[in-house]
């Protein structure tokens, strides 16, 4: 109860004997009452007081994150059968309970188009698909599509990410046209630069065609159902997450089709090697801890952390791409 409407009802109780008390003449028992209620008006008043004075209960989930999938160094034949028994051991709810359904990471075996993941996926709730554009030899960016609606909303995201990478291609042109010295620094930027809008183009371009870049999914279903996804062909893993709370802060790391051994970032071996320190008044393009390229104060050589960080993470590479991750953009939950 509120400490208003504490003091609200306290005062209907005692306000009126104590006025009667307090205004008797001859008879002690009023008297006697009147303190007593004096008393009992002061003990709500101090309670009142200690009541208001504490601080409000905030929501103890901040700064909590759960996270889903790999990280860098982990063994996938360990995670895959990991996620298979921690599947097979969830347990069914019972046939009149309305809340067994529980989060789920769905890895697949290979990159697939939007048009073939309703056959993977089936008819369970889809909160978000993660993607990259597989360009052999190349690092790229890992990306996250919120998509209730498969395929309509893959395709949609995909258009969006189109635009983006063109942005980002003709961005990372102007930044190296202004680089107009023959330094070794400035060359080696303008390496940097050029490689960065060669892959964002590829990317922009692969994204507008509808290409195979989709190789994980973030759906809602009871254990029978998930078990099902996970008998299908193409599906390489289902990994159950009932220690979901809260869906916005939730890390998912799926792992790429083509980690078979360990995760690890794929090797770009057309991104320029730093041999020397790139001039410091001029920005770079890295790969933050968060996967999202940055332009920043240039350091000795270009970073490249595992892109298995925050919540719009990728890994390293001009454009982002790296061990696994979370993707840009923003979880949707599906309707229960």
């Amino acid at each position: 109860m509120r400490a208003g409407e504490l003091l609200r009802r306290l005062d209907q109780r005692f306000l009126p004997p104590l006025v009667r008390a307090l205004t008797g003449r001859d008879d002690p028992r009023p008297r006697l009452l009147g303190w007593v209620a004096l008393a009992s008006v002061g003990a709500v008043l101090l309670t009142a007081a200690w009541a208001t004075g504490r601080p409000p209960v905030g929501d103890r989930t901040v700064g909590e994150v759960t996270r889903v999938g790999v990280g860098e160094g982990d063994s996938i034949p360990g995670y895959l059968r990991s996620a298979g028994d921690e599947l097979a051991a969830l347990p069914d709810p019972a046939p009149s309970a309305s809340a067994g359904s529980t989060w789920a990471l769905v890895s697949l075996a290979e990159y697939l188009p939007p048009e073939r993941l309703a056959p993977v996926l089936g008819d369970v709730p889809v909160s978000a698909v993660f993607g990259r554009v597989p360009l052999p030899g190349r690092q790229t960016q890992i990306v996250r599509i919120p998509a209730l609606r498969v395929p309509e909303d893959v395709r949609a995201g995909m258009v969006e990410l189109a635009d983006r990478k063109d942005r980002e291609a003709a961005d990372y042109r102007a930044r190296g046209a202004e680089l107009t010295g023959d330094t070794p620094q400035e060359r080696e930027l303008r390496g940097f630069y050029a490689s960065g809008a060669e892959v964002a183009a590829v990317e922009a371009a692969a994204y507008r065609a509808g290409c195979s870049c989709v190789y994980a999914a973030v759906v809602r279903a009871e254990p029978a159902r998930l078990r099902t996804v996970a008998a299908r062909p193409g599906v390489r893993a289902v990994d159950p997450a009932p220690e979901i709370e809260r869906l916005d802060r939730t890390v998912f790391t799926p792992p790429l089709p083509e980690q078979e051994d360990l995760v690890r970032p794929p090797a770009d071996e057309r991104l320029p090697t730093a041999s020397s320190s790139p001039p410091t008044d001029r920005p770079v393009p890295t790969a933050t801890p968060g996967g999202t390229v940055t332009s920043a104060p240039a350091p000795t050589a270009p970073t490249s952390p595992a892109g298995s960080g925050g919540a719009t993470t990728a890994g390293p590479g001009p454009s982002g791409a790296g061990t696994s991750g979370p993707i840009d953009g923003h979880d949707s939950e599906p309707p229960p």
